[in-house]
């Protein structure tokens, strides 16, 4: 309990009775608002979470005979209610854990507490939780066979993904945001550090990533790295042990730890003349004379002085 009560679950996600009401009251005079303005309800979303209303029909404003009724807020409560049952229904058809079907339960719920059912409809809204929820649970799932098991198409799984995750940001602290926004920093820089040394011709990529975003946690630690790296390779059914796969990421530091300052052009010069007299003998030749003619051309320029 002492977890919860310093929680952003417990400071973001828990409500009293009355600011549950006034969420849905307003979710659904805002869509009441759009149907008024446009003529329909229903949001376009596109894949990377944004979306529009769709464009005001032409008969939208001079008929208010055929404009459609809204739904009220306890009509929005019953269908919620209808998709929720839903949601057990599909997870107990793929033999989900019960916290997958906790966690696509509670997405759904937070989900609808910004948004109306008349704004994206539950039904979609539905399959990207549960596909959500087997992600963040661990359990691989791919939207085509999500898709598939229920007869729907798996793209409109994809194109609410971002809008559906994107409502949960709430959930985690600004500061958090903040630290995971440097950590892909750090990360990227790690790697750039990485590619400077002969790790891309002994290691596969994705070592290579593994082993920068390491580096990086041990700055911001955020991820807990044992378990991170457990998961990737329960997912990959990879048959690479975590403690091989910890021998390669240490293999990388070193790389890494042994990298001197990048060298200067005053560094190379010398070998770089040593290089050009390799490629073409007569060149070192061919200097000296230059540097001999320039030579006497300065004297005899002197002697006139």
């Amino acid at each position: 309990m002492a977890d919860f009560t310093t929680s952003t679950h417990r400071a973001k996600w828990i409500f009293t009775p009355q600011e549950l009401k006034d969420k849905y009251k307003a979710a659904n005079q805002r869509a009441k608002q759009a149907l008024e303005k446009y003529g329909a309800t229903r949001m376009e979303v596109d894949i990377d979470g944004s979306f529009s209303y769709a464009e005001p029909q032409s008969d939208a404003k001079d008929s208010a005979e055929k404009r459609p009724k809204p739904l009220k807020v306890e009509e929005e409560q019953l269908l919620r209610a209808f998709y929720e049952f839903k949601i057990q229904d599909v997870c107990d058809a793929f033999k989900f854990p019960r916290k997958i079907q906790a966690t696509a339960l509670i997405y759904f719920k937070r989900f609808y507490l910004q948004w109306s059912v008349m704004e994206h409809h539950p039904k979609n809204i539905m399959l990207t939780c549960i596909y959500a929820a087997c992600k963040a649970e661990e359990n691989h799932v791919s939207a085509e066979e999500l898709g598939k098991g229920i007869e729907q198409d798996h793209h409109v799984i994809l194109n609410n993904e971002m809008l559906v995750l994107q409502e949960f940001r709430g959930a985690n602290d600004d500061d958090q945001h903040e630290t995971l926004k440097r950590m892909l920093e750090a990360a990227k820089m790690e790697a750039d550090k990485i590619m400077r040394t002969e790790a891309p011709l002994l290691f596969p990529p994705g070592q290579l990533a593994l082993a920068a975003l390491r580096r990086a946690n041990v700055v911001h630690d955020i991820l807990d790295f044992e378990r991170y790296l457990r998961s990737i390779l329960s997912r990959q059914q990879s048959t690479q042990t975590i403690s091989e796969l910890t021998v390669s990421l240490n293999t990388i530091d070193s790389l890494i730890c042994k990298l001197e300052a990048p060298p200067t052009s005053k560094d190379v010069k010398h070998i770089d003349r040593k290089l050009k007299s390799c490629l073409d003998p007569g060149s070192h030749d061919k200097s000296k004379k230059r540097k001999h003619r320039s030579k006497e051309s300065s004297t005899e320029v002197q002697d006139l002085s």
